[in-house]
């Protein structure tokens, strides 16, 4: 990809992320972190060892496409394009899916482990490595608020 191409997408990326914070600059920054870490790309499809594939910038896991599709009221076929296609309806999935998380966890750091895996070791590992994205692009004083519960 060119250059200026890909500084359109970033900046196409940047502007679902800051949509679907919905204004709240702490959801913002979580949705950074992870999108840091996940590192995907506006048609990304990334194949795991389980067979299920990462989709689009926020590589949202295949897993979640029946679900999605069963909450929006489209195809499976249809979520997965939007997944990979739309950077919008990636940011706002990632979003529902963390805080689905957070008000099932309470905990933000589990809830950011839980959007990765449902496995306690890996969450850890996952929340640790996004903690410190976020850390690396805002800074260490990122964190000292009270992290928001599932309240």
């Amino acid at each position: 990809m060119a250059a200026p191409e890909k500084v359109q997408e970033e900046q196409h990326i940047a502007f679902c992320i800051r949509q679907a914070s919905m204004g709240h600059a702490w959801l913002e920054k979580t949705l950074w972190g992870l999108r840091d870490q996940e590192a995907g790309w506006i048609g990304a499809e990334v194949l795991n060892s389980n067979g299920s594939h990462d989709l689009g910038p926020l590589q949202i896991n295949s897993w979640w496409v029946p679900r999605i599709a069963a909450q929006v009221g489209h195809s499976e076929h249809q979520v997965r394009h939007w997944l990979r296609f739309d950077p919008c309806f990636n940011a706002e999935t990632a979003r529902w899916i963390f805080l689905s998380g957070l008000r099932a966890a309470k905990d933000y750091r589990v809830a950011i482990g839980l959007y990765h895996s449902p496995t306690t070791w890996r969450q850890l590992r996952y929340s640790g490595s996004v903690l410190r994205r976020i850390r690396a692009r805002f800074g260490e004083k990122v964190f000292h608020e009270p992290m928001p519960t599932g309240k």
